[in-house]
């Protein structure tokens, strides 16, 4: 009697487990391989479909983005490297790869994408920091590009080419102020971030440049050592490029 009872348990419990519904892994329909497509989303009333276009070839507007995101989670769950060789695009798989051609200067990377964006008219990818300062976009913002898609498991990627080291700053006169040189941007809403994003460092002003472009700097301070003290903490932040430029003082 007592066989029978315990059999007759097992067979509840079995049945129970039958008719229950599993729940839903929260990683269903994750790629084993690691890929992610993605479903269709809208950014700013514009939908956009992910898709694995394996011919990809497309020529338009590269734009990049750097300290203001690091460290901040990317669309397929990374955490984002400005110092990475990495980019976003709006609908490619992640994590692929695609070869950035810059044809403004010839430079090529083959960098690797792990987010999504630009959300800008004419922009087809965004570059991370460490991209950009390899095909010399860094300093201009925006550069015209031809992008495609490349399998560096079939065929090895080009090196990439690492740009020369800026010559060093010329002392700075006495007499003179001194500004902090930061960057030199193209794109308003790039103008508009930056300068909200150094606003914690000092005070900020803006100048025109050739080419439509306009310089970002902070200052100005009465002297080298008081501009460095500003440097020191900016270049730990990310913009490595940021020098120091002296400008004569206004006449009284």
């Amino acid at each position: 009697m007592r066989l029978r009872r315990l059999d007759l348990a097992l067979l509840l419990v079995l049945a129970a487990c039958a008719s229950t519904p599993k729940r839903q892994s929260a990683n269903a329909g994750f790629n084993p391989a690691g890929i992610k497509i993605g479903k269709p989303y809208e950014v700013g009333g514009i939908r956009y479909s992910p898709a694995d276009d394996r011919d990809y070839d497309e020529r338009g507007i590269a734009s990049w983005y750097g300290p203001g995101f690091h460290a901040l989670s990317t669309a397929n769950g990374e955490r984002y490297d400005q110092d990475d060789v990495t980019a976003a695009h709006k609908t490619l798989p992640m994590p692929r790869w695609l070869e950035v051609e810059n044809l403004d200067n010839g430079r090529r990377l083959v960098v690797r994408i792990n987010d999504r964006g630009p959300f800008v008219a004419g922009r087809i990818i965004d570059l991370s920091r460490r991209s950009a300062q390899l095909l010399g976009v860094d300093k201009v913002g925006l550069a015209r590009v031809r992008v495609r898609r490349v399998y560096p498991d079939r065929v090895a990627p080009p090196p990439p080419v690492i740009a020369a080291a800026p010559p060093p700053p010329p002392p700075i006169p006495r007499g003179d102020v001194v500004f902090v040189q930061v960057a030199a941007l193209a794109d308003p809403g790039r103008i508009a971030w930056l300068m909200g994003y150094l606003a914690s460092f000092g005070p900020v002003v803006t100048e025109p440049a050739p080419g439509g472009l306009t310089r970002i700097r902070l200052g100005p301070y009465p002297d080298a050592a008081a501009a460095n003290a500003v440097l020191a903490p900016l270049r730990l932040a990310g913009y490595t490029e940021a020098r120091l430029i002296p400008v004569p003082k206004a006449p009284d």
